[in-house]
């Protein structure tokens, strides 16, 4: 850091935290950067229901990602104060601006025995979901909760590697979707022998059962809950502008509304004259690449850009085998063009790979600095 000017900290490393990060180093030599992260590994969100299913890896090593200026600090974030993060281990970074990169986690169950849940949001539960499923015997029922993107690859994924079990889908597949394209998954969740149950409500998780508002129940010998996300509270706990939720506000430039020095990029954040912007790599990516612009504007003094994000396609994979891949407009409302089946399949791992290839390159095959317990250099440099 002798030959830097600012000192950015970069809380969270996923695709918005990684990019946001080489962008920065790649662009301005004045910058050094600090990403601190729970683990050494970069996590594949997109593929944490392969992680699961074991039928894929969903993990990287960070060092084959990040650029080669960056020092890669494992650890956890406490506190963002004005010009300084507090880690867990007790040690403080000096900083001329931070990212706000933590992402999302497991949604809280907020009916009786939600405890019982897995869930396929972290990559913790996707491992406890793993050996939780392997440890059924055979011809076991296992019920996934929720008719979203999450809860239909969950769904597909764990029938593809797990064929001699029973599964159910609470939720109507694929809601917002236009009705050619739902019907097609509900024809290739039915083809898997995939019972669904739309139109209920979870009122409770037992043992061996999920528990509807109609007085119903689906056996349950293992629960997967896949209705949602939560946040960290790092924002609220630094004294942050939040919403009910616990997602940092920020501006249209991605500055914290209330911490000009604080941009918030990922899932994490809820941006102004944008309320919901759908959790995807197809939104990180670009999120941490303005970021990365805003937070130079803010070291220089000067007013940043307004976020320009457009989307192109909603991509659902349906095992290993088949995928629904529905082309949108810009602001994510669905077009008519589908494409289905393998043809979508490859599409869609294409991207995938592509997306990890593009930060290997990025980082240019060099490793950053890896750095594990306190340490007392990490300072601005001035």
């Amino acid at each position: 850091m002798n030959n830097t000017r600012f000192h950015v900290v970069v809380i969270g490393a996923g695709y918005s935290g990684v990019m946001a990060t080489n962008r920065l180093l790649a662009e301005h030599p004045d910058v050094a950067a600090t990403v601190v992260n729970p683990r050494s590994m970069f996590v594949e969100r997109t593929r944490l229901h392969q992680h699961a299913a074991a039928t894929g890896s969903a993990t990287h090593d960070l060092v084959e990602l990040l650029h080669p200026r960056a020092e890669l600090r494992v650890g956890t974030a406490l506190r963002i104060d004005d010009g300084t993060v507090l880690l867990a281990d007790g040690s403080t970074l000096t900083c001329d601006a931070a990212v706000y990169a933590v992402g999302s986690g497991p949604a809280r169950v907020d009916v009786p025995g939600g405890e019982r849940a897995h869930s396929v949001s972290d990559l913790e539960s996707a491992a406890a979901l793993h050996s939780a499923i392997d440890a059924l015997p055979d011809g076991a029922a296992v019920t996934v909760v929720g008719g979203g993107f999450t809860g239909i690859e969950t769904v597909t994924e764990l029938a593809t590697a797990h064929r001699g079990h029973r599964f159910t889908l609470v939720g109507d597949p694929g809601p917002g979707l236009p009705d050619r394209t739902r019907r097609y998954l509900r024809r290739t969740l039915t083809g898997f022998g995939i019972e669904i149950l739309a139109g209920v409500a979870v009122t409770e998780i037992t043992d061996d059962s999920v528990q509807f508002d109609d007085g119903t129940k689906a056996l349950a010998d293992l629960t997967v809950w896949a209705g949602g996300f939560s946040v960290p509270d790092l924002a609220r706990r630094s004294g942050l502008d939040v919403d009910d939720s616990g997602r940092l506000h920020v501006d249209a430039t991605l500055r914290a509304t209330n911490r000009s020095n604080v941009i918030g990029v990922g899932d994490a954040v809820t941006i102004a004259d944008r309320p919901y912007i759908r959790m995807s790599c197809q939104a990180a990516i670009p999120l941490g690449v303005h970021g990365a612009g805003t937070v130079w504007e803010v070291l220089q003094g000067r007013d940043p850009a307004s976020l320009s994000l457009g989307f192109v396609a909603q991509c659902i994979s349906l095992g290993r085998g088949r995928a629904a891949l529905q082309f949108t407009t810009a602001a994510d409302a669905p077009r008519a063009m589908t494409l289905r089946g393998r043809p979508a399949a490859f599409v869609k791992e294409a991207i995938l790979r592509g997306t990890i290839r593009s930060m290997q390159r990025q980082a240019r095959g060099h490793a950053p600095h890896v750095m594990e317990g306190p340490t007392s250099d990490l300072v601005a440099a001035q």
